[in-house]
């Protein structure tokens, strides 16, 4: 997992990429009793047998909802691949030959269909991964509000501008929260997921050798931790993986509070909530450290939030047969609709 902070073209975030929460949103944790009532004994099932090879898998499906939801909210565009008529996220700078877990919620989705075939979203199934991933790390559990219905559309160009970028400062992360509706103790809570997973050297290498073009290692690393690092990237080393956490790396839990306190964060993103002068994110970030119930708390709260920003419901969207392609009938439109105004173009063209 790289993390929830990725290198995006962008440093600043643009008000039109802007979704806010969903104003209409009539999501309910037991939107699928009586249609589909074991979705949520079926996805964990996938995802404990897929984690119990791959535990870092868990982090990855955490990162992957959080993605999704901050580019056009969460409808589950970040899944779709390039068609003649989609232009996917997946290859957006923040995602490319970055994110994981593609694959299993392709598997978490066949599971499903087998079970309830043309019910449950995908959208909702990147969000009951990302609970269901918490717990099986030994993080909080939640009430999964349901009934999210599956984009058909995806917006790379929102995916460049909306991702926040691991070397943002703190103001302009509060800048990328708050675009999104999010708040700073969102900001503070959410970046605790980068209490399990990994991230590759290249999104911190210029703090290890040459921070900000000084030509020196960033003031704020710990000077032992760094020499750790530094073996873990030699002259970089981009493709080589780190621990977010040095303490307990697979488990959910308040040490990524604590190694802030001791200027252990691996990304700048993360190290600027403990670092920066004045910030109102240290007592937070304090509070947490001294109290894993209020940072799980506090956890819960930001998850539901975030996982109601711009969901469609009702009629909007649809339900995806496969979760990387938008179904024939949608398709089938869509590429009429390319074609109709490519005629209209050429028609304009030749009467001018």
């Amino acid at each position: 997992m790289r993390g929830f902070f990725h290198v995006t073209v962008c440093c600043m975030v643009v008000v039109l990429g802007v979704l806010p929460l969903s104003l209409d949103a009539q999501l309910d944790p037991s939107f699928y009793k009586k249609t589909c009532p074991n979705v949520h004994s079926i996805v964990r099932q996938v995802v404990s047998s897929v984690a119990q090879k791959d535990p870092r898998m868990l982090a990855s499906l955490v990162r992957l909802h959080f993605h999704d939801c901050f580019v056009q909210g969460c409808d589950a565009s970040i899944l779709l691949n390039n068609t003649a008529t989609i232009v996917s996220e997946q290859e957006a700078f923040p995602n490319n030959n970055s994110i994981r877990g593609l694959d299993v919620v392709n598997q978490i989705k066949t599971a499903v269909e087998n079970a309830c075939p043309g019910v449950v979203s995908c959208a909702d199934i990147l969000t009951l991964a990302a609970e269901i991933s918490s717990v099986l790390a030994g993080g909080p559990d939640w009430k999964v509000p349901l009934g999210r219905r599956d984009s058909l559309t995806a917006n790379r160009t929102l995916a460049n501008q909306n991702l926040p970028a691991p070397f943002f400062n703190l103001t302009q992360l509060k800048a990328a929260f708050v675009a999104q509706g999010l708040n700073t103790t969102d900001l503070v809570a959410l970046s605790g997921a980068h209490t399990f997973g990994r991230s590759h050297c290249a999104f911190f290498t210029d703090r290890l050798y040459n921070f900000s073009g000084s030509g020196k290692p960033d003031p704020t690393l710990d000077t032992t931790y760094l020499q750790q690092l530094q073996k873990t990237c030699p002259n970089g080393g981009p493709n080589n993986l780190a621990n977010f956490d040095p303490t307990t790396p697979d488990t959910f839990d308040k040490n990524y509070y604590s190694n802030l306190q001791v200027k252990k964060g691996l990304l700048q993103s993360d190290q600027e909530l403990f670092s920066t002068t004045g910030a109102d994110t240290i007592s937070i970030v304090n509070k947490f450290s001294s109290d894993q119930k209020a940072f799980f708390d506090s956890f819960e709260a930001s998850m539901i939030k975030m996982g109601n920003i711009g969901v469609l419901t009702g009629t909007k969207g649809e339900i995806r047969k496969q979760c990387n392609f938008v179904n024939k009938k949608s398709a089938e439109l869509d590429i009429a609709s390319v074609a109709s105004r490519e005629s209209s173009q050429e028609g304009s063209v030749s009467s001018i």
